[in-house]
């Protein structure tokens, strides 16, 4: 059925009647009413016409042509908001020929006068169903101009992470390269000293840029190099790379076989950053344990990071995956805070990440006894159903 928005001709430029296909095959017409009818509003005034005779020829049945009248005038007025001006016209127009039509039967004798009150009554219906009508467009509109807005404002955004983090990375490097030449040229105790500080922080630019880049890529639709993943041959792989480097009590807990569809590179990062962060809230002698876990069929995969160290205050896990995110260590504080600072990344990161995997991320934690932090992934047969469905989240939150 044509059905359409007046005004939209003119606002978009289109002359006169013009048409097209959306959603299940709908024709949608663009007239610009009512100087130049389209085909409804033509069947609609044929229609009320013939109502309108039959009011005049059966004197003693107005009843039911007079209701399908202004039924049908509310219902062609549901297909599309006119605006003001054409409203108040055809609604006048309706008020006069049917309260026209009443009295002559009034005048007749075959009706009471109290019949007349039915127009301005079905008339303030009308007006009634119209405000509704253009407040619940007006909020409309409010809400895609703002929606349009959020997503130039992100888009914006984007590009100035993937900007900045491209432009970064090359002085980083080059002052890092720089830097550690240097510090093998040195003999004095206190130079080395400085020096370290400064190849410290440049390497903690690097990781920022490094981090920014993977974030502000993680919702384009190249992001993933998606393959199978055996994820217990893969988190053995990481642990094996991470026991040198740093004085923890490795462990492994619970490790089913399971396989997932993910981007190996993009995961590794992740789960790196979540024993990065394991890392600086514990302490030496501490337990970092990696588990796998597969609930079952449709249900995700638990990719976990647990630890013995500080723990996070309750009021700060929401928090915890958001970007630059940081707090007082020694107070328990969550992400990349410690007594060796991080890049409040981190677990930017991993939420990014798992997201894009069409999962999501999870945190369980009790100040001084330790945190758990959960990647779920889901199983190989609905990975692409969640992928998409965190695709049209990203649309809509935009």
């Amino acid at each position: 059925m044509p059905v359409a928005e007046a005004g939209l001709t003119r606002e978009a430029g289109l002359p006169g009647l013009a048409g097209r296909v959306s959603g299940l095959g709908r024709l949608v017409i663009l007239p610009s009413w009512p100087f130049r009818p389209a085909l409804l509003d033509a069947a609609w005034a044929a229609f009320s016409a013939v109502n309108l005779l039959a009011i005049f020829r059966f004197e003693n049945w107005e009843t039911v042509p007079f209701h399908f009248i202004w039924i049908s005038f509310t219902l062609l007025y549901g297909f599309r908001t006119w605006a003001i001006r054409p409203t108040l016209a055809v609604l006048g127009v309706v008020m006069v020929t049917t309260g026209a039509a009443i009295g002559v039967d009034v005048s007749r004798g075959t009706e009471p006068l109290a019949e007349l009150t039915e127009v301005p009554l079905m008339a303030a219906m009308f007006v009634a169903m119209v405000w509704h009508a253009r407040r619940k467009l007006t909020a409309e509109q409010e809400s895609r101009r703002v929606g349009e807005e959020n997503a130039r404002l992100l888009a914006t955004q984007r590009r100035f992470l993937q900007d900045a983090s491209h432009q970064l990375r090359t002085p980083i490097t080059i002052a890092l390269g720089h830097a550690e030449l240097l510090a093998g040229g040195l003999t004095g105790q206190q130079e080395g000293r400085d020096i370290e500080v400064v190849l410290g922080e440049l390497n903690q630019l690097r990781r920022i840029a490094e981090r920014l880049l993977v974030i502000a890529a993680a919702e384009g639709p190249e992001f993933l190099q998606a393959e199978p993943v055996e994820l217990d041959a893969f988190v053995l792989e990481i642990l094996r790379r991470w026991r040198p480097t740093a004085d923890r009590r490795w462990q492994l807990g619970r490790l089913d076989k399971v396989t997932v569809r993910a981007d190996r590179e993009r995961l590794g990062l992740a789960v790196d950053a979540l024993l990065e962060n394991a890392v600086r809230h514990t302490a030496s002698g501490d337990v970092i344990k990696l588990s796998v876990a597969a609930a079952g069929p449709w249900q995700p995969v638990r990719l976990s990071v647990a630890d013995t160290g500080q723990g996070i205050a309750a009021g700060l896990l929401p928090h915890v995956f958001d970007r630059f995110r940081s707090g007082d260590a020694s107070a328990g504080g969550a992400g990349d805070s410690g007594p060796s600072r991080g890049t409040g990344l981190g677990l930017a990161l991993v939420s990014a990440v798992a997201r894009a995997h069409g999962g999501d991320t999870s945190v369980r934690s009790e100040p001084g006894l330790g945190s758990e932090f959960e990647l779920l992934l889901p199983a190989v047969a609905d990975w692409h159903q969640s992928r998409d469905r965190y695709r049209r989240d990203e649309r809509d939150s935009d």
